[in-house]
């Protein structure tokens, strides 16, 4: 027996299954199977040809150097000026951060603005790493269960509740949402936004799929209420997962805080990635091929899910098909296990997601190419009609 302390508590969060489900997955295929993995929501494209040549020239240009803790200028400004021009609402570069990817982002959020103890309401099904983040800060966790009745978005009226039950510190949404690809009206976002800042609670945005819509029109947080943490990344629509680069819209009042922090978790973004970050701006004409690409895979889904007895949630946005399996099971991790060793699929447990109803569901993503999806459907289709 080890004389050593015990591992902390705090280190002891759940699995994040998809993560696991795509190192199975890779095993498989490093073994010699035939897999093809929907189970990450990673795009299947390579970063736009204007970053890569921005980092390659930085390269040649020799020093790659800390940056200031919260980024480069020029990035901060351009990001600034992204709000301007994509939703109409002025923001000084002060107010932007740049962050180690959208997780980042969270944690410096979550450090600024909570203390252990503080109760914090997440939408369930949700992001399963908010959880993990808060529990690991010891944070408390309120999972408010959202229906079709609400179009699967938390409600001020569901907001009210729980802070009457016990006081709420804060209010996390993500917008369009993983993993259901649903997406918040305009009216829903204000509305929230508004609400939190009657009750005195912080509101945080996630917004990381904003630039992935198919039906609808996104809004910023930003646009109602200066009081408003918005995230997002450079990973998803801008096709830089592996980058690591990010960003917070902060309040006024959160910004030296935030820089504080900062410096002393990372000291600063790496610099070649804001590199990418800044001229990842200038590839909208690519970035928009990729995406179409992913409307194109949507509609696959769209149409043969469903043949197959599996019912979905509206694909507003993002990359994924959250899909109820109970036709076939009310065990989504056997039913995503047997997917990926029978049928060569991988796909993600909803319990990753919704630990109260995830046991129903499954999330596909659709990032990859339209070859990739054809042929998960094509072995998917098999595979239940033996079931």
């Amino acid at each position: 027996m080890s004389r050593l302390p015990p591992i902390a508590r705090r280190a002891h969060v759940a699995p994040f299954l998809a993560m696991d489900v795509m190192a199975e997955a890779g095993a498989r295929a490093r073994a010699g199977e035939d897999v093809v993995s929907l189970a990450v929501g990673e795009p299947g494209a390579p970063p736009p040809r204007v970053v890569r040549e921005a980092v390659k020239a930085a390269l040649d240009g020799g020093r790659v150097p800390y940056t200031d803790a919260l980024g480069l200028p020029a990035l901060r400004e351009r990001i600034a000026r992204h709000y301007r021009d994509a939703y109409g609402v002025s923001i000084p570069a002060s107010r932007v951060a740049v962050t180690t990817g959208s997780s980042a982002g969270f944690i410096l959020s979550f450090l600024s603005m909570f203390d252990a103890g503080d109760r914090i309401a997440i939408p369930s099904p949700g992001y399963p790493a908010y959880r993990n983040i808060l529990d690991a800060l010891g944070i408390v966790v309120v999972e408010l269960e959202t229906t079709a009745e609400t179009r699967f978005a938390i409600t001020p009226a569901m907001v009210a509740r729980a802070h009457a039950e016990a006081p709420l510190k804060g209010v996390l949404v993500m917008s369009p949402a993983n993993p259901t690809g649903v997406m918040m009206t305009t009216d829903a976002v204000r509305d929230l936004a508004h609400a939190c800042e009657a009750m005195g609670l912080w509101f945080i945005s996630d917004e990381i799929y904003h630039g992935l819509i198919y039906d609808g029109q996104a809004t910023t947080a930003a646009a109602h209420s200066d009081q408003a943490v918005v995230v997002n990344s450079f990973s998803k629509y801008y096709c830089m997962t592996g980058w690591r680069v990010g960003w917070l819209i902060l309040p006024e009042r959160l910004e030296r805080t935030a820089e504080c922090l900062a410096q002393s978790l990372a000291i600063s973004v790496p610099y070649l990635s804001q590199i990418g970050g800044l001229a990842a701006f200038d590839a909208t004409e690519e970035l928009e091929v990729i995406k179409a690409g992913y409307a194109r895979n949507r509609a696959i889904l769209g149409e043969e899910l469903p043949k197959l007895g599996l019912t979905l949630m509206p694909m507003d946005g993002a990359f994924y098909a959250y899909a109820d399996v109970t036709r076939y099971t009310n065990d989504s991790m056997d039913f995503a296990r047997r997917a990926l060793r029978e049928a060569g699929v991988g796909i993600t447990p909803g319990l990753d997601f919704d630990r109260q109803e995830g046991h129903r569901a499954v999330r596909l993503s659709y990032a990859g190419s339209e070859t990739d999806i054809l042929k998960a459907v094509d072995r998917l289709k098999g595979w239940l009609r033996k079931a």
